[in-house]
Protein backbone atom coordinates (compact mmCIF):
# COMPACT_ATOMS: atom_id res chain seq x y z
CA UNK A 1 0.00 0.00 0.00
CA UNK A 2 0.98 3.65 -0.83
CA UNK A 3 2.07 5.34 2.60
CA UNK A 4 -0.10 7.45 4.19
CA UNK A 5 0.47 11.46 3.76
CA UNK A 6 0.48 11.83 7.32
CA UNK A 7 -0.03 15.50 8.24
CA UNK A 8 -3.41 14.98 6.20
CA UNK A 9 -4.62 11.98 7.61
CA UNK A 10 -4.17 12.71 11.07
CA UNK A 11 -5.94 16.09 10.68
CA UNK A 12 -8.93 14.38 9.13
CA UNK A 13 -9.03 12.19 11.70
CA UNK A 14 -7.95 14.50 14.86
CA UNK A 15 -11.20 13.76 16.48
CA UNK A 16 -11.39 10.10 16.03
CA UNK A 17 -7.91 9.64 17.31
CA UNK A 18 -9.04 10.80 20.77
CA UNK A 19 -10.73 7.27 20.59
CA UNK A 20 -14.18 8.65 20.35
CA UNK A 21 -15.46 5.14 22.41
CA UNK A 22 -18.67 5.03 24.07
CA UNK A 23 -19.15 3.38 27.35
CA UNK A 24 -19.93 -0.20 26.22
CA UNK A 25 -23.24 0.59 28.19
CA UNK A 26 -24.17 2.98 26.62
CA UNK A 27 -22.73 2.41 22.92
CA UNK A 28 -24.05 -1.81 22.86
CA UNK A 29 -27.76 -1.15 24.60
CA UNK A 30 -29.53 -2.92 22.50
CA UNK A 31 -28.97 -6.03 20.17
CA UNK A 32 -29.88 -4.29 16.83
CA UNK A 33 -27.89 -1.35 17.91
CA UNK A 34 -25.17 -3.27 19.38
CA UNK A 35 -24.04 -4.76 16.30
CA UNK A 36 -19.91 -4.03 15.47
CA UNK A 37 -19.78 -2.78 12.59
CA UNK A 38 -17.15 -3.92 10.88
CA UNK A 39 -14.83 -2.77 7.82
CA UNK A 40 -12.75 -5.41 5.79
CA UNK A 41 -9.20 -4.37 4.41
CA UNK A 42 -8.14 -7.00 1.79
CA UNK A 43 -10.79 -9.14 0.43
CA UNK A 44 -9.11 -12.27 -0.70
CA UNK A 45 -9.74 -15.80 0.82
CA UNK A 46 -8.26 -15.47 4.02
CA UNK A 47 -10.20 -11.85 4.79
CA UNK A 48 -13.61 -13.43 3.32
CA UNK A 49 -13.19 -17.11 5.63
CA UNK A 50 -12.11 -14.72 8.66
CA UNK A 51 -15.19 -12.06 8.39
CA UNK A 52 -17.29 -15.12 7.40
CA UNK A 53 -16.87 -17.06 10.35
CA UNK A 54 -16.68 -13.70 12.93
CA UNK A 55 -20.35 -13.09 11.45
CA UNK A 56 -21.98 -16.25 12.07
CA UNK A 57 -20.42 -16.73 15.55
CA UNK A 58 -20.66 -12.59 16.39
CA UNK A 59 -23.06 -9.93 16.62
CA UNK A 60 -21.58 -8.03 13.43
CA UNK A 61 -22.32 -5.94 10.57
CA UNK A 62 -19.92 -5.83 8.04
CA UNK A 63 -20.26 -2.19 6.72
CA UNK A 64 -17.60 -1.00 4.13
CA UNK A 65 -14.29 -3.25 1.76
CA UNK A 66 -11.19 -2.02 0.80
CA UNK A 67 -9.13 -3.15 -1.64
CA UNK A 68 -7.14 -2.51 -4.84
CA UNK A 69 -8.27 -4.97 -7.27
CA UNK A 70 -12.34 -4.93 -8.21
CA UNK A 71 -12.92 -8.73 -8.61
CA UNK A 72 -11.86 -9.15 -5.03
CA UNK A 73 -14.21 -6.69 -3.88
CA UNK A 74 -17.38 -8.01 -6.15
CA UNK A 75 -16.54 -11.45 -4.75
CA UNK A 76 -16.22 -10.23 -1.23
CA UNK A 77 -19.48 -7.82 -1.73
CA UNK A 78 -21.53 -10.94 -2.71
CA UNK A 79 -20.23 -13.26 0.05
CA UNK A 80 -20.48 -11.24 2.70
CA UNK A 81 -23.89 -9.72 1.75
CA UNK A 82 -25.60 -13.02 2.31
CA UNK A 83 -23.37 -13.07 5.79
CA UNK A 84 -25.55 -9.78 6.69
CA UNK A 85 -28.77 -11.12 4.97
CA UNK A 86 -29.04 -14.16 7.78
CA UNK A 87 -28.67 -11.82 10.51
CA UNK A 88 -31.07 -9.13 9.01
CA UNK A 89 -28.97 -6.59 8.06
CA UNK A 90 -28.60 -4.58 5.05
CA UNK A 91 -26.45 -5.43 2.45
CA UNK A 92 -23.20 -3.30 2.21
CA UNK A 93 -23.93 -0.27 0.77
CA UNK A 94 -22.41 0.97 -2.67
CA UNK A 95 -20.65 3.85 -1.69
CA UNK A 96 -18.52 1.94 1.32
CA UNK A 97 -17.12 0.00 -1.32
CA UNK A 98 -13.35 1.15 -1.58
CA UNK A 99 -11.22 0.66 -4.63
CA UNK A 100 -7.14 1.33 -4.99
CA UNK A 101 -4.19 2.29 -3.13
CA UNK A 102 -5.99 4.80 -1.13
CA UNK A 103 -9.03 2.49 -0.38
CA UNK A 104 -8.15 1.66 3.30
CA UNK A 105 -7.59 5.09 4.36
CA UNK A 106 -11.15 5.76 2.89
CA UNK A 107 -12.25 3.13 4.65
CA UNK A 108 -10.79 3.95 8.17
CA UNK A 109 -12.42 7.45 7.68
CA UNK A 110 -15.89 6.27 8.20
CA UNK A 111 -17.03 7.35 10.96
CA UNK A 112 -19.76 4.40 11.23
CA UNK A 113 -16.85 1.81 11.31
CA UNK A 114 -16.10 0.57 14.77
CA UNK A 115 -13.47 -1.94 13.98
CA UNK A 116 -11.37 -3.26 10.80
CA UNK A 117 -9.85 -7.14 9.71
CA UNK A 118 -6.78 -6.41 8.03
CA UNK A 119 -6.03 -9.27 5.79
CA UNK A 120 -3.96 -7.79 2.96
CA UNK A 121 -0.53 -9.30 1.63
CA UNK A 122 1.73 -9.28 5.35
CA UNK A 123 4.12 -6.18 3.94
CA UNK A 124 1.14 -4.24 4.56
CA UNK A 125 -0.04 -5.22 8.14
CA UNK A 126 2.00 -2.52 9.73
CA UNK A 127 1.31 0.50 7.94
CA UNK A 128 -2.66 0.02 7.87
CA UNK A 129 -2.75 -1.31 11.57
CA UNK A 130 -1.10 1.69 12.57
CA UNK A 131 -3.12 3.97 10.31
CA UNK A 132 -6.17 1.94 11.93
CA UNK A 133 -5.42 2.79 15.21
CA UNK A 134 -4.71 6.47 14.41
CA UNK A 135 -8.44 6.47 13.21
CA UNK A 136 -9.35 5.29 16.77
CA UNK A 137 -10.53 2.03 14.77
CA UNK A 138 -10.14 -1.49 16.63
CA UNK A 139 -8.28 -3.89 14.53
CA UNK A 140 -7.62 -7.50 14.24
CA UNK A 141 -4.81 -8.25 11.87
CA UNK A 142 -4.08 -11.64 10.07
CA UNK A 143 -0.19 -12.77 10.88
CA UNK A 144 2.35 -11.97 10.72
CA UNK A 145 2.54 -9.14 12.00
CA UNK A 146 5.00 -7.62 9.77
CA UNK A 147 7.51 -9.18 6.95
CA UNK A 148 10.62 -7.32 8.37
CA UNK A 149 12.15 -5.99 11.88
CA UNK A 150 11.26 -2.33 10.71
CA UNK A 151 7.89 -3.00 10.36
CA UNK A 152 7.31 -4.99 13.70
CA UNK A 153 9.22 -2.26 15.24
CA UNK A 154 6.73 -0.10 13.94
CA UNK A 155 3.71 -2.30 15.50
CA UNK A 156 5.32 -2.05 18.68
CA UNK A 157 5.58 1.77 19.02
CA UNK A 158 1.86 1.53 17.96
CA UNK A 159 1.15 -0.81 20.90
CA UNK A 160 2.39 1.74 22.94
CA UNK A 161 -0.28 4.54 21.76
CA UNK A 162 -3.23 2.13 22.21
CA UNK A 163 -3.26 3.12 26.30
CA UNK A 164 -6.36 0.30 26.81
CA UNK A 165 -8.40 2.52 24.48
CA UNK A 166 -8.63 -0.29 22.06
CA UNK A 167 -8.73 -3.79 21.24
CA UNK A 168 -5.80 -4.40 18.91
CA UNK A 169 -4.95 -8.58 17.72
CA UNK A 170 -3.17 -10.28 15.66
CA UNK A 171 -4.06 -13.27 13.99
CA UNK A 172 -2.40 -16.42 16.10
CA UNK A 173 -5.89 -18.20 16.40
CA UNK A 174 -4.24 -21.55 17.36
CA UNK A 175 -4.05 -19.74 20.95
CA UNK A 176 -7.74 -20.31 21.15
CA UNK A 177 -7.91 -23.54 20.29
CA UNK A 178 -9.56 -25.70 23.03
CA UNK A 179 -7.49 -28.93 22.62
CA UNK A 180 -4.16 -26.50 22.52
CA UNK A 181 -5.54 -24.28 25.21
CA UNK A 182 -5.47 -27.43 27.59
CA UNK A 183 -2.45 -28.80 26.66
CA UNK A 184 -0.15 -25.48 27.05
CA UNK A 185 -2.05 -25.03 30.26
CA UNK A 186 -0.70 -28.60 31.74
CA UNK A 187 2.52 -27.68 30.18
CA UNK A 188 3.09 -24.84 31.79
CA UNK A 189 1.58 -26.28 35.02
CA UNK A 190 4.38 -28.72 35.20
CA UNK A 191 2.67 -31.92 33.79
CA UNK A 192 5.43 -32.93 31.56
CA UNK A 193 8.23 -31.99 33.91
CA UNK A 194 11.13 -29.61 33.01
CA UNK A 195 11.17 -29.10 29.20
CA UNK A 196 14.34 -30.36 27.60
CA UNK A 197 13.27 -29.74 23.55
CA UNK A 198 10.84 -29.16 21.12
CA UNK A 199 10.58 -30.55 17.55
CA UNK A 200 7.99 -28.16 15.30
CA UNK A 201 7.07 -29.00 12.07
CA UNK A 202 4.75 -27.60 9.36
CA UNK A 203 4.77 -30.10 6.47
CA UNK A 204 2.38 -27.99 3.31
CA UNK A 205 1.97 -29.17 -0.25
CA UNK A 206 2.46 -25.89 -2.80
CA UNK A 207 0.51 -23.22 -3.54
CA UNK A 208 -0.26 -23.58 -7.58
CA UNK A 209 0.17 -20.18 -9.17
CA UNK A 210 -2.17 -18.20 -10.13
CA UNK A 211 -2.41 -17.42 -13.75
CA UNK A 212 -0.60 -13.77 -14.77
CA UNK A 213 -0.12 -13.19 -18.01
CA UNK A 214 -1.68 -10.17 -19.48
CA UNK A 215 -0.76 -8.33 -16.20
CA UNK A 216 1.69 -6.38 -14.64
CA UNK A 217 4.46 -7.56 -12.71
CA UNK A 218 3.13 -5.96 -9.66
CA UNK A 219 0.00 -7.16 -10.08
CA UNK A 220 1.54 -10.98 -10.68
CA UNK A 221 2.92 -10.33 -7.70
CA UNK A 222 0.40 -9.58 -5.33
CA UNK A 223 -2.11 -11.97 -6.51
CA UNK A 224 0.78 -14.61 -6.10
CA UNK A 225 1.75 -12.68 -2.92
CA UNK A 226 2.96 -16.01 -0.90
CA UNK A 227 5.47 -16.89 -3.75
CA UNK A 228 8.21 -13.49 -2.80
CA UNK A 229 9.25 -12.92 0.21
CA UNK A 230 8.85 -9.24 0.04
CA UNK A 231 5.33 -9.34 0.16
CA UNK A 232 4.33 -12.28 2.45
CA UNK A 233 7.94 -12.99 4.43
CA UNK A 234 8.49 -16.28 3.13
CA UNK A 235 7.28 -19.95 4.68
CA UNK A 236 8.36 -19.42 7.54
CA UNK A 237 6.71 -15.97 8.71
CA UNK A 238 3.28 -17.37 6.66
CA UNK A 239 2.90 -21.41 8.10
CA UNK A 240 6.04 -21.96 10.23
CA UNK A 241 4.87 -19.07 12.43
CA UNK A 242 2.08 -20.63 13.81
CA UNK A 243 4.21 -23.41 15.54
CA UNK A 244 6.97 -20.69 16.24
CA UNK A 245 3.99 -19.00 18.27
CA UNK A 246 2.86 -22.33 20.13
CA UNK A 247 6.10 -22.74 21.10
CA UNK A 248 6.60 -18.89 22.57
CA UNK A 249 3.50 -19.16 24.10
CA UNK A 250 4.31 -23.00 26.11
CA UNK A 251 7.85 -21.79 26.93
CA UNK A 252 6.77 -18.35 27.73
CA UNK A 253 9.60 -17.08 26.23
CA UNK A 254 11.15 -16.39 23.03
CA UNK A 255 14.34 -17.89 21.24
CA UNK A 256 18.45 -16.31 22.39
CA UNK A 257 19.85 -17.43 18.72
CA UNK A 258 19.42 -19.81 15.48
CA UNK A 259 21.06 -21.57 13.19
CA UNK A 260 19.62 -22.82 9.90
CA UNK A 261 19.22 -24.18 6.40
CA UNK A 262 16.50 -24.03 3.63
CA UNK A 263 16.22 -23.63 0.28
CA UNK A 264 14.04 -23.62 -2.96
CA UNK A 265 14.75 -26.72 -3.83
CA UNK A 266 10.96 -27.91 -5.82
CA UNK A 267 9.53 -24.12 -6.19
CA UNK A 268 7.57 -23.32 -8.84
CA UNK A 269 8.65 -21.07 -12.16
CA UNK A 270 7.50 -17.82 -10.97
CA UNK A 271 8.53 -16.30 -7.32
CA UNK A 272 11.38 -16.61 -4.98
CA UNK A 273 9.92 -17.76 -1.59
CA UNK A 274 12.18 -20.48 -0.08
CA UNK A 275 10.14 -24.15 -0.35
CA UNK A 276 11.77 -25.80 3.08
CA UNK A 277 13.42 -24.70 6.08
CA UNK A 278 15.53 -26.30 9.04
CA UNK A 279 15.98 -23.96 11.49
CA UNK A 280 17.46 -24.70 15.41
CA UNK A 281 16.74 -22.38 17.96
CA UNK A 282 17.75 -22.13 21.93
CA UNK A 283 15.28 -20.93 23.92
CA UNK A 284 16.04 -19.81 27.68
CA UNK A 285 16.61 -22.78 30.60
CA UNK A 286 18.82 -24.96 27.88
CA UNK A 287 15.71 -25.71 26.04
CA UNK A 288 16.52 -26.88 22.19
CA UNK A 289 13.90 -26.50 19.46
CA UNK A 290 13.78 -27.72 16.29
CA UNK A 291 11.48 -26.41 13.23
CA UNK A 292 10.97 -27.88 10.10
CA UNK A 293 8.28 -25.38 7.26
CA UNK A 294 7.99 -27.29 3.74
CA UNK A 295 5.75 -25.79 0.73
CA UNK A 296 6.02 -28.21 -2.27
CA UNK A 297 4.01 -30.57 -3.66
CA UNK A 298 1.09 -32.05 -4.38
CA UNK A 299 0.58 -33.40 -0.86
CA UNK A 300 -0.26 -32.06 2.19
CA UNK A 301 2.08 -33.38 5.28
CA UNK A 302 1.19 -33.19 8.74
CA UNK A 303 1.51 -30.30 11.24
CA UNK A 304 2.77 -30.82 14.89
CA UNK A 305 3.85 -29.27 18.00
CA UNK A 306 6.06 -31.98 20.47
CA UNK A 307 6.96 -31.12 23.58
CA UNK A 308 9.91 -33.77 25.18
CA UNK A 309 9.96 -32.96 29.08
CA UNK A 310 11.46 -35.21 32.27
CA UNK A 311 7.94 -36.37 33.15
CA UNK A 312 6.44 -37.19 29.74
CA UNK A 313 5.61 -35.55 26.30
CA UNK A 314 3.03 -33.20 24.61
CA UNK A 315 1.65 -33.62 21.16
CA UNK A 316 -0.19 -31.76 19.47
CA UNK A 317 -1.60 -32.06 15.48
CA UNK A 318 -3.38 -30.06 13.71
CA UNK A 319 -5.16 -33.66 12.35
CA UNK A 320 -4.37 -36.33 14.18
CA UNK A 321 -4.76 -35.78 18.36
CA UNK A 322 -3.56 -33.63 21.26
CA UNK A 323 -2.40 -35.49 24.05
CA UNK A 324 0.59 -35.54 26.70
CA UNK A 325 2.07 -39.42 27.31
CA UNK A 326 3.96 -40.22 30.27
CA UNK A 327 3.38 -39.63 33.99
CA UNK A 328 0.27 -37.26 33.62
CA UNK A 329 -1.25 -38.92 31.08
CA UNK A 330 -3.64 -36.89 29.05
CA UNK A 331 -5.95 -36.87 26.15
CA UNK A 332 -7.87 -33.99 24.50
CA UNK A 333 -10.43 -36.25 22.47
CA UNK A 334 -9.25 -35.53 19.61
CA UNK A 335 -8.79 -38.41 17.03
CA UNK A 336 -5.36 -39.32 16.44
CA UNK A 337 -3.96 -40.20 13.03
CA UNK A 338 -5.13 -43.72 11.32
CA UNK A 339 -8.50 -43.65 13.66
CA UNK A 340 -11.46 -43.90 11.56
CA UNK A 341 -14.30 -42.47 12.89
CA UNK A 342 -17.48 -44.05 13.51
CA UNK A 343 -20.93 -43.03 12.92
CA UNK A 344 -21.38 -42.08 16.63
CA UNK A 345 -18.37 -40.55 17.15
CA UNK A 346 -19.55 -38.23 14.50
CA UNK A 347 -22.65 -38.22 15.94
CA UNK A 348 -21.21 -36.94 19.19
CA UNK A 349 -19.13 -34.62 17.82
CA UNK A 350 -16.17 -35.95 18.08
CA UNK A 351 -13.19 -34.61 15.19
CA UNK A 352 -10.66 -35.28 13.71
CA UNK A 353 -8.98 -31.58 13.70
CA UNK A 354 -8.21 -29.88 16.62
CA UNK A 355 -8.55 -26.32 15.53
CA UNK A 356 -12.60 -26.77 15.33
CA UNK A 357 -13.75 -24.10 17.68
CA UNK A 358 -9.84 -21.91 16.71
CA UNK A 359 -11.38 -19.00 14.32
CA UNK A 360 -14.82 -19.31 15.66
CA UNK A 361 -13.06 -18.60 19.77
CA UNK A 362 -10.64 -15.93 18.39
CA UNK A 363 -13.21 -13.76 16.45
CA UNK A 364 -16.27 -14.19 19.71
CA UNK A 365 -12.96 -13.07 22.08
CA UNK A 366 -12.35 -9.73 19.79
CA UNK A 367 -16.03 -9.09 20.02
CA UNK A 368 -16.48 -9.72 23.21
CA UNK A 369 -13.43 -7.30 24.43
CA UNK A 370 -15.28 -4.27 22.02
CA UNK A 371 -18.76 -5.16 23.80
CA UNK A 372 -17.65 -5.26 26.88
CA UNK A 373 -14.79 -2.87 27.24
CA UNK A 374 -12.11 -5.11 28.65
CA UNK A 375 -9.71 -4.57 25.49
CA UNK A 376 -7.50 -6.42 24.28
CA UNK A 377 -3.95 -5.59 23.46
CA UNK A 378 -1.97 -8.29 21.59
CA UNK A 379 0.94 -6.31 19.37
CA UNK A 380 3.65 -7.63 21.33
CA UNK A 381 3.24 -11.57 21.36
CA UNK A 382 2.29 -10.94 18.34
CA UNK A 383 5.86 -9.33 16.99
CA UNK A 384 7.72 -11.26 19.32
CA UNK A 385 6.12 -14.76 17.71
CA UNK A 386 7.05 -12.64 13.96
CA UNK A 387 10.64 -11.48 15.23
CA UNK A 388 11.17 -14.82 16.24
CA UNK A 389 10.44 -16.47 12.50
CA UNK A 390 12.19 -13.47 11.28
CA UNK A 391 15.59 -14.98 13.36
CA UNK A 392 15.16 -18.25 12.23
CA UNK A 393 14.44 -16.95 8.47
CA UNK A 394 18.07 -14.87 9.00
CA UNK A 395 19.98 -17.96 10.23
CA UNK A 396 18.70 -19.77 7.45
CA UNK A 397 19.52 -17.20 4.94
CA UNK A 398 22.85 -16.52 6.14
CA UNK A 399 23.70 -19.68 6.52
CA UNK A 400 25.44 -18.98 10.41
CA UNK A 401 24.43 -18.56 14.17
CA UNK A 402 22.01 -15.18 14.74
CA UNK A 403 20.90 -13.66 18.49
CA UNK A 404 18.05 -12.55 19.23
CA UNK A 405 20.35 -9.23 19.99
CA UNK A 406 21.16 -8.89 16.32
CA UNK A 407 17.47 -8.94 15.57
CA UNK A 408 16.57 -6.55 17.81
CA UNK A 409 19.44 -3.58 17.08
CA UNK A 410 18.71 -4.31 13.69
CA UNK A 411 16.21 -1.98 11.51
CA UNK A 412 15.99 -3.98 8.71
CA UNK A 413 13.33 -3.12 5.98
CA UNK A 414 12.17 -5.12 2.79
CA UNK A 415 10.71 -2.73 -0.23
CA UNK A 416 8.22 -4.13 -1.64
CA UNK A 417 8.61 -2.01 -4.86
CA UNK A 418 5.22 -2.02 -5.78
CA UNK A 419 3.28 0.96 -7.35
CA UNK A 420 0.22 0.77 -6.49
CA UNK A 421 -1.02 3.79 -8.01
CA UNK A 422 -1.39 2.07 -11.57
CA UNK A 423 -4.25 0.43 -9.99
CA UNK A 424 -6.48 3.60 -9.08
CA UNK A 425 -9.14 4.07 -11.76
CA UNK A 426 -8.25 7.47 -13.84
Amino acid sequence: MRKMERRTFMKSTAAVSAFTVLKPGIAFGSKNNSAIRMGVIGCGNRGTGVITSMSANTNINIIALADIFDDKLMLARETLNKCNAKKGFAEIPKENIFQGSNAYLKLLENSNVDAVLISTPAYAHPQILEAAVSAGKHAYSEKPAAIDIDGCKTILKVSKTVNDKLSVVIGFQIRYATPYVEMVKRIQRGDIGDIIGAQLYYFSSGVPIKPHNGISFDEARIRNHFHFNELSGGILLDQGIHMIDICNWALQGTPLHAIGEGGKKGCLDFGNAWTNYQVIYKYPNDVNVSVQSTQVGPSFGDVCARFVGTKGIAEAHYSGGVFIKGENEWDSGVMRGGVSLTPQQIASGSSRSSLDDANKNKGKSFINSIETGHYLNQLRSGCDSTLSAILGREAATRQELVTWDEIDFSSEKIDPKLDLTQFDKK
